[in-house]
């Protein structure tokens, strides 16, 4: 714990949402792999689970992040971060294509840290 203090707030930040966004993807689409024969509820069940490891990293960056950014520029770091871990795993665990469509959708989040950021 005395390392990641060490660590610049946003990098802490930053680290902690991308844990956060691994099990956030994998609480929301890996039951679309593994679970898919299973009844819905028992994949809701599993997926909380999940689901509770990406809040007990979520909570604290945010609130690490609030020291030093608002919460409109932690919400598009966040969105940021969701697609740069969603499109991989997409990609290499869910098997989809890689589509021009992900890198349009990059280039509007650009826009987002943009226009969140100018006037910070």
């Amino acid at each position: 714990m005395q390392f990641l203090q060490s660590l610049p707030v946003s990098a802490q930040m930053i680290g902690l949402l991308l844990l956060s966004n691994v099990f956030m993807t994998f609480a929301w689409y890996g039951h679309l792999k593994n679970l898919a024969t299973s009844p819905w509820y028992i994949a809701a069940l599993v997926s909380w689970g999940i689901a509770l490891f990406e809040y007990l990293f979520q909570v604290p960056a945010n609130r690490i992040g609030f020291t030093q950014f608002s919460v409109g520029q932690l919400k598009i770091i966040q969105e940021v971060i969701t697609l740069s871990v969603f499109v991989p795993f997409a990609v290499f665990y869910l098997n989809e294509p890689l589509k021009l469509d992900y890198l349009w959708a990059a280039l509007c989040m650009v826009g987002a840290v943009y226009f969140i950021f100018r006037s910070a």
